[in-house]
């Protein structure tokens, strides 16, 4: 078969690397963006924040209307074809210097510091020294306890945990030997820690407690009838140990004052909180919504006054050598990064904020109240339409995002929801379903609570026509149990 050369023209879209870059900053939350706002000022020299500003810095570069959309090959340009004044400015007063922070200057550089807190396997450690062990008893033990997940639970078998004693300790040993130890780690605190499973860590908690009629009747539930207790078959546990309900019901209360992760009740000073940073902030003022971009997503960001002068006196300098046109090569790359990245920062508060108004004025109803029933039906294509933008830029700024409302500090996808028709024929959110349905649950009778098919029918009489099998859905959607493990003596 002979080779054939040919033509052929296709239409294809191509984003510019502005774009790629508009897009990543548009996605990132407060704190993300902060971080990648200090990696640029960090890699681009020619990038300074404005804190940075000297009060006699007059040449500013901060002109930014002729940015050109495409990026330009470098090595394609020689120096004389750069327009160094282009690249400056006469500007009195530079941009950045008009607007306010509402930071601190002597806020901005502070640290907390964190003090080293124990650990939970040390916590252990500490305890186990309080013990009387042999040397090889003391290796197993140790090995027990750095075998203990956080939750408090050690979740490997007695065969897996003697055959890494023997290839990684080289302690060879029994099972039976491994379980003598084991419970001595099970008297270490919290209580329950080193359990095997649920069952294990609540009799170990129980067995702590000081005897009475309560305590030992939840031993015998938890040691012989687990699983009819799990399942909730009171009726099987009042034949079996031949109490009343009453009896029963006391059991059943000291058994859910049993914590099931024993490893979580430790709260060593290590831990570092996490806090959310709100992106944006709702306030009702005289009945109207007053929608605010967090300060900090809004930098003060120029370009370097060195470089400034580095270009003005490579325009001055009468004889260019070689060296000065290379410099000015890389001056100007690094001036038109700092601009791209400014511009972006522009429009990605730009966006933010657009975004943000069109979904509290769609929402407005449930902002003023606070009611989740009046949230409406609303997707990523109703707000791309509004703002006249694509889908995936609403998506960017909704998924990671988070509003302080007058309600607390809601995660803005949170507010998009489906619709559904109800018998009237006007569209409601699903939002507003699950709301009903979980106060219908709140308020059933927890010693007959209902049955989906029964909460179907009540959803009906409301005015919510949906099958019984949407109504599953959007239950286990709530993290609500089915009607038997919701019954209560």
């Amino acid at each position: 078969m002979a080779l054939k050369q040919f033509l052929q023209f296709k239409l294809s879209q191509k984003l510019s690397p502005q774009q790629i870059q508009l897009m990543k900053l548009i996605q990132l939350p407060t704190q993300a963006f902060e971080q990648r706002l200090k990696q640029e000022l960090e890699e681009n020299p020619a990038l300074d924040s404005g804190k940075d500003a000297k009060e006699d810095s007059d040449n500013e570069f901060d002109e930014f209307e002729d940015y050109n959309d495409e990026f330009e090959d470098s090595e394609s340009i020689s120096a004389e074809d750069i327009n160094v004044d282009d690249y400056l400015s006469d500007d009195e007063i530079p941009d950045y210097r008009t607007q306010a922070n509402n930071y601190s200057s002597d806020d901005e550089d502070r640290s907390v510091p964190y003090a080293a807190g124990t650990s939970f396997t040390q916590h252990l450690i500490n305890q186990l020294n309080t013990f009387r062990l042999t040397d090889e008893e003391e290796e197993i033990a140790y090995f027990l306890v750095g075998s203990v997940d956080e939750s408090g639970y050690i979740r490997r078998t007695l065969s897996d945990i003697t055959d890494d004693l023997a290839f990684t300790q080289n302690v060879y040993t029994s099972e039976e030997d491994i379980e003598k130890v084991l419970q001595v780690v099970h008297q270490l605190d919290p209580a329950g820690v080193g359990a095997r499973n649920l069952q294990e860590c609540l009799s170990i908690q129980l067995h702590r407690k000081e005897s009475n009629e309560n305590v030992d009747l939840a031993q015998k539930i938890i040691d012989k009838a687990f699983e009819a207790f799990t399942k909730k078959h009171y009726k099987k546990l009042l034949q079996k140990f031949n109490v009343s309900e009453d009896q029963l019901k006391g059991a059943i209360e000291e058994i859910e004052k049993l914590n099931p992760k024993p490893g979580g009740s430790y709260a060593g000073n290590n831990k570092i909180v996490e806090h959310i940073v709100p992106d944006f902030a709702i306030k009702i003022v005289d009945g109207e919504l007053e929608l605010t971009l967090n300060g900090r997503n809004a930098p003060e960001l120029h370009v370097s006054r060195e470089y400034n002068n580095m270009l003005k006196g490579y325009k001055e300098s009468k004889e260019k050598s070689k060296s000065q046109k290379e410099a000015v090569m890389f001056i100007k790359q690094k001036l038109d990064a700092a601009k791209w990245f400014i511009e972006a920062v522009r429009q990605r508060q730009q966006t933010l904020f657009v975004t943000m108004s069109a979904i509290m004025n769609y929402q407005k109803d449930y902002f003023l109240s606070g009611d989740e029933r009046k949230l409406r039906p609303m997707i990523l294509k109703d707000i791309a339409d509004e703002i006249d933008m694509d889908v995936s830029t609403v998506s960017r700024v909704a998924n990671s995002k988070y509003v302080d409302t007058p309600y607390g500090t809601k995660l803005i996808k949170e507010f998009f929801s489906e619709s559904m028709t109800n018998d009237q024929g006007e569209e409601v959110s699903t939002r507003e379903i699950k709301k009903i349905l979980e106060t219908v649950i709140d308020e059933e009778d927890k010693r007959k609570p209902l049955t989906d098919q029964k909460l179907t029918g009540i959803l009906k009489e409301k005015g919510y026509p949906i099958a019984r099998r949407t109504v599953a859905k959007y239950r286990e959607q709530l993290d609500i149990p089915v009607a038997r493990l919701r019954k209560k003596i």
